[in-house]
C-alpha cells in the first residue's frame, strides 16, 4: 500500500485489487471448463449453476453491493473497511471451494462448512452494510441498501437449505427443498441485490437520466417482493404447490411494478453499447425462466418431477441470466473503479464494445438453440461456438485493465487518453457474421448425425422403406419415460407419414432414451427432452431403451402401421446360450482384487463412501467388460464389523443413470435409504448390524439382476461373538458375468448383456468379479495353520458348492449358525467333516481348514460347468 493511499483513503477503492478483481473471473474460467468438458463430468449441470451463482456473482454482490452503499451513502473509503472487505471475499471464497468439492464427493460435513462460511461471510457483509446505513445522513435511494439487506437475509435461509439438500432426502422432499434454496438465493440473494441495484445502474450504463420515480417504485415493490417470495419459499417447505405458485405469481407483480423504473431510461436511450445489451438480456433471459417456473409449478404431479424437471431452468438462470448479468455489469463497472478520470474509463470501456454485437447475437442464439429440442451434436456444435462467444469476454477484460493502467500513465507508456470513445451501436456487419457462424455450426452439427436431423432414409430392414411414398402428413407425438414404462407405449401412422417423437424423461431417479429403427435419442437426465425424427414410416416397427436391462423391463415402444398385426423388433442376443468365452491361455491379468479380510478395527461406528463408477475392468485374462462398480471394483470393498457396530454409508451416483443400495445386514424400511438416485446425487444409509454372518450388498435399481451382474454387489462381514482367530482369513464372492461381446481391450469394453442376463446362462463366473484371477494370484498358506475362508453367493442367479480340492472342512458356519466347529456337530458328536458348502444366491457362511501338507490345493464352485467358466482358484499352501 503506497503512502499515497494511506494519506487519501478515498483513493484505497480505485485501480486495481486482487481480491476484488479477480475471484468472478476465476471463477467464470472454471465454469466455461465445466461447459468444454462437461461430458466426462457426472455433475457438470450442478457444478456449472454453483460455479456462476455461488462463485462468481455471489462474489460480485459482496464486492459491488458494498461498493454501491458507500456511493450512495457517501461513506469514505477506508483502509479498515478494505480490510474488512478482504476478509468477507475470502471466507466466501473459502465457502463456494467447499461447497463445489464436497457436494461430487459426497461429504457432508464440508458442504456444511461451506454453508457456514457463506452464511457467517454474507452474515457480516450484511451487519456492515446495516451500520453504514444508520450512521449516515438522509439522502435519496436509502432502500437500495434495504434490497441488499433483504438479500442477505435470503442467503441464509438459501445456505441453510442448500445444506438439508446436500444430506439426499427423499425425491419429494427433494424437490421442495430444491425450490426453496433455489429460490432464496435466485430471487432473494441475487434478485434483491439486482433490483435494488439497477433503479440506480440501468440509467447510469444507459447513460441518459434517471426516471424520477424510480425510488418511489423501488419503495412500493419491496415488500410486495419480500412476501411473494415468503410465501413461495414457505409453499415449497411446506409442500403446498399451489401456495408456491402464489408466491412466484406475487413475486412476478412486485417485479413488474419495479421494472417501471427502467422503462423510461431505455425508451429514452436505448442500449448502444455491450453493458447495458448484455444486462437487459439477462433480465429477458430471468423473466423467462421465471415464467417456465410457474408453468413447472402449475403443471406438475408432486415435487418430485418439479425436481426431475428443474434442470435445464437451472441452465438458463445460470447462463442466459447470471453469467451475460454478470459480464455486463463488469464491463461498464471495472472501467469506472480503475480510476484516473474520463480518459482512463473511455480507454478501458472502448475494449468491451468490441465485437458487441457478433458476441450477444452468437451467446443468445446459442442458448436458444441449446433449451429447444435440436439434434444432440446441432446441440453441442452451437454450444461450443456460444462457449467460445462468452469466453471472448475474459480476454477482454485483462485487455481493458492494461488499457485503463496505460491510460492513467501516458507519459510512461507513451500514449495519450483518448479524447473521446464513441459508443458502440449496432453493427450490421457482426449481425450478419453471428447468424453465419450460427448456421456453420448447426450445419456441421447436422453433418456429424444426418439422421438427427431426419435427413437420411433408412432402410427395410429397420422398419423404415426408401421406397415409401411420403404422405407429406407429420405424426407428432410426446412419450415419457416413466420408471420402466414409455406412456403411451404405441402410436398407429399411415404408411408414409412421417413420425416425430419428443421424449420427455419424467423418471426422478435415472437416465433414459429411446432408439426407432436405428436413431437414437441422447440418454436423457430426469428432467430432459429430446426429439427423435424416425422419418418416414412403411412398416410397423418396436423401439426400446438401449440402457441394460431397461428393454427387459418392459420399455418398448411400438410404432404400428396402419393394417400391420404386430410390430417387428430389431433383433438382439438370442435367448440361447452362446459357446463358452475362450480365455487367452497367455493373458496376463494387470493386477488382483486382494481376497484378504482386514482385520476388525476399534471403532463401533464405521462411516465409508461408496461412490457409483462406470468404469472398463478385466473379468477375465484379456476380458474386458464395462462395469458398474462401487468404488471403482469389480465387487464393492468388504464391510468388516462386530455384531451391534454402527455403519453410517454415503452413496453417491457418479454414474450415468439411475443407482441404489440394499444392505441384507440392517434392518430398517427400504422406502428412503434403499431409493433410486439419479446422477450427480447422493444419499447417506445408516444401520446397526444386529446379527452374524456374511451379508450381501447390492444395487435395487431395477432391473435388479443386470445391476447386480454388472458389478453393483459386495460383502458385509459381521463375526459372531467370540469368533476364535486363524492364521488367514480371506472373502471370496461368487458372481456371474453376462458379456455382449467378448471385447479384448478396454476400449471395445461393452455394458452388461441384460437380455442374457435372463436365460441364467452367464458367459464367466468369478470370485471377486474377476474369473480365474485366483488362478493368477494363487491364496497363500502355510502346512498347520488354521485359515477361514468367508464365502458368499452374490449371483444375481446361481448359487456355489464351495469345494476345495484335496482339503475338508473341519468348521462350517452357514447362514447365522454353526454346522460343525472343531469337528463337532449340533448334537455334540465329534469327528465330523464337510466337503462343500452349498449356497442359493445372496447366502453366505464361512469354512475353516487346515492343509495337511504343501502343495497347489484348487478352489472351484462344485458345479463344474461354473468352474469351468472361471469360479476357480488356487491355494498355494508351503511347508
Amino acid at each position: 500500500m503506497s503512502g499515497t493511499e494511506l494519506r487519501d483513503p478515498a483513493r484505497v477503492s480505485r485501480g486495481t485489487w486482487p481480491l476484488r478483481d479477480y475471484p468472478s473471473v476465476g471463477w467464470l474460467l472454471a465454469a466455461i471448463v465445466v461447459l468444454v468438458i462437461q461430458r466426462s463430468i457426472a455433475s457438470a449441470e450442478w457444478l456449472l449453476v454453483h460455479l456462476v451463482f455461488l462463485g462468481a456473482l455471489s462474489h460480485a454482490v459482496i464486492v459491488w453491493s458494498f461498493h454501491f452503499t458507500e456511493t450512495l451513502l457517501r461513506s469514505p473509503a477506508t483502509l479498515a473497511a478494505r480490510r474488512g472487505q478482504n476478509w468477507r471475499i475470502g471466507l466466501l471464497l473459502g465457502a463456494g471451494l467447499a461447497v463445489v468439492i464436497g457436494v461430487p464427493i459426497g461429504f457432508w460435513p464440508l458442504v456444511l462448512l461451506g454453508a457456514t462460511l457463506a452464511a457467517v461471510a454474507v452474515g457480516w457483509h450484511g451487519w456492515t452494510l446495516a451500520r453504514m446505513l444508520r450512521s449516515s445522513l438522509p439522502g435519496r435511494f436509502r432502500i437500495t441498501i434495504r434490497y441488499y439487506l433483504a438479500a442477505v437475509a435470503s442467503l441464509t435461509i438459501g445456505a441453510a437449505l442448500g445444506a438439508t439438500l446436500a444430506l439426499g432426502l427423499p425425491g419429494e422432499w427433494h424437490g421442495r427443498l430444491l425450490i426453496g434454496h433455489t429460490m432464496a438465493n435466485l430471487l432473494g440473494w441475487i434478485g434483491f441485490t439486482v433490483t435494488g441495484t439497477l433503479v440506480t445502474f440501468w440509467p447510469t450504463i444507459l447513460r441518459t437520466r434517471m426516471d424520477e420515480r424510480a425510488e418511489r417504485f423501488a419503495r412500493q415493490a419491496f415488500p410486495v417482493l419480500i412476501a411473494g417470495l415468503a410465501v413461495l419459499i414457505a409453499g415449497a417447505l411446506l409442500g403446498i404447490r399451489p401456495l408456491a405458485f402464489v408466491g412466484l405469481v406475487g413475486y412476478l407483480a412486485g417485479i413488474a411494478w419495479w421494472a417501471r423504473a427502467l422503462w423510461r431510461p431505455m425508451r429514452a436511450s436505448p442500449p448502444r453499447e455491450f453493458a447495458p445489451a448484455s444486462v437487459g438480456a439477462s433480465l429477458v433471459w430471468a423473466l423467462a425462466g421465471l415464467a417456465w417456473v410457474v408453468v413447472l409449478l402449475a403443471t406438475t404431479a408432486d415435487w418430485t418431477q418439479v425436481a426431475a424437471r428443474f434442470r435445464p431452468i437451472a441452465l438458463v438462470f445460470a447462463l442466459g441470466m447470471a453469467a451475460q448479468l454478470l459480464i455486463g455489469a463488469l464491463s461498464h463497472l471495472i472501467p469506472a473503479v480503475l480510476g484516473g478520470g474520463p480518459g482512463v474509463v473511455r480507454a478501458a470501456a472502448a475494449l468491451f464494445n468490441k465485437g458487441a454485437t457478433i458476441r450477444l447475437v452468437v451467446t443468445n442464439a446459442a442458448l436458444l438453440l441449446m433449451v429447444l429440442p435440436v439434434p444432440p451434436l446441432v446441440r453441442w456444435t452451437v454450444g461450443a461456438l456460444g462457449v467460445l462467444a462468452f469466453a471472448s469476454f475474459i480476454p477482454l477484460l485483462f485487455r481493458a485493465v492494461r488499457a485503463g493502467i496505460a491510460a492513467r500513465t501516458p507519459a510512461e507508456h507513451g500514449t495519450l487518453p483518448p479524447k473521446d470513445t464513441p459508443k458502440a451501436g449496432w453493427s450490421s456487419g457482426q449481425l450478419v457474421a453471428g447468424l453465419a457462424a450460427l448456421v456453420i455450426a448447426v450445419s456441421l452439427g447436422v453433418g456429424m448425425d444426418p439422421a438427427a436431423a431426419g435427413l437420411t432414409p433408412l432402410s427395410s430392414p429397420w422398419g423404415i422403406s426408401t421406397s415409401a411414398q411420403p404422405t407429406g402428413e407429420v405424426v407428432r407425438l410426446t412419450v415419457h419415460a416413466r420408471g420402466m414404462t414409455f406412456v403411451p407405449n404405441q402410436v398407429t401412422v399411415n404408411p408414409g407419414d412421417q413420425l416425430v417423437i419428443e421424449l420427455v424423461n419424467d423418471d426422478p431417479t435415472t437416465t433414459h432414451d429411446l432408439s426407432i429403427a436405428g436413431r437414437t435419442t441422447p440418454r436423457l437426465a430426469p428432467g430432459e427432452r429430446a426429439e427423435l425424427d424416425v422419418g418416414v414410416i412403411n412398416n410397423s416397427v418396436q423401439g426400446w431403451c438401449t440402457i441394460a436391462g431397461h428393454r427387459q423391463m418392459g420399455m418398448v415402444f411400438d410404432v404400428i402401421v396402419a393394417g400391420d398385426s404386430q410390430p417387428s423388433p430389431h433383433s438382439e442376443h438370442g435367448t440361447t446360450a452362446e459357446p463358452p468365452i475362450v480365455i487367452d491361455p497367455d493373458a496376463k491379468l494387470a493386477a488382483q482384487v486382494d481376497p484378504v479380510l482386514a482385520p476388525l478395527s476399534d471403532e463401533r461406528v464405521h462411516r465409508i463412501t461408496l461412490t457409483v463408477e462406470e468404469v472398463a475392468l478385466e473379468v477375465a485374462p484379456g476380458i474386458w467388460q464395462q462395469r458398474w462398480t462401487y468404488n471403482g471394483s469389480s465387487v464393492g470393498p468388504t464391510l468388516h464389523g462386530r455384531v451391534g457396530d454402527v455403519f453410517e454409508v454415503t452413496l453417491v451416483n457418479n454414474g450415468t443413470m439411475g443407482h441404489s443400495i440394499d444392505f441384507h445386514a440392517g434392518e430398517l424400511a427400504p422406502d428412503e435409504p434403499m431409493r433410486t438416485i439419479p446422477p450427480g446425487e447422493s444419499l447417506v444409509y445408516r444401520f446397526t448390524a444386529n446379527r452374524a454372518g456374511i451379508w450381501m450388498y447390492h444395487c435395487s435399481t431395477m432391473p435388479m439382476s443386470a445391476h447386480i451382474a454388472a458389478g453393483m454387489h459386495g460383502a458385509v462381514v459381521i463375526e459372531p461373538d467370540g469368533l476364535p482367530e486363524v492364521d488367514r482369513s480371506y472373502v471370496l464372492v461368487q458372481s456371474e458375468v453376462y458379456l455382449t461381446s467378448p471385447a479384448t481391450s478396454r476400449d471395445e469394453a461393452t455394458e452388461v448383456d441384460a437380455s442374457q442376463v435372463a436365460t441364467k446362462q452367464p458367459d464367466l463366473v468369478g470370485f471377486n468379479g474377476v474369473a480365474f484371477q485366483y488362478d493368477q494370484f494363487p491364496l497363500a498358506a502355510r502346512v498347520g495353520e488354521r485359515v477361514r475362508f468367508w464365502v458368499l453367493a452374490a449371483g444375481p442367479n446361481l448359487g456355489t458348492s464351495f469345494h476345495i480340492v484335496g482339503g475338508q472342512f473341519d468348521t462350517v458356519y452357514f447362514e447365522g449358525g454353526y454346522q460343525l466347529r472343531g469337528g463337532v456337530d449340533a448334537f455334540g458328536e465329534a469327528g465330523g467333516g464337510s466337503q462343500a458348502l452349498g449356497l442359493l444366491p445372496a447366502q453366505g457362511g464361512f469354512v475353516e481348514i487346515v492343509f495337511p501338507e504343501a502343495g497347489n490345493y484348487p478352489v472351484v464352485n462344485h458345479t463344474m460347468s461354473d468352474a469351468e467358466r472361471g469360479a476357480h482358484g488356487i491355494v498355494h499352501v508351503t511347508d
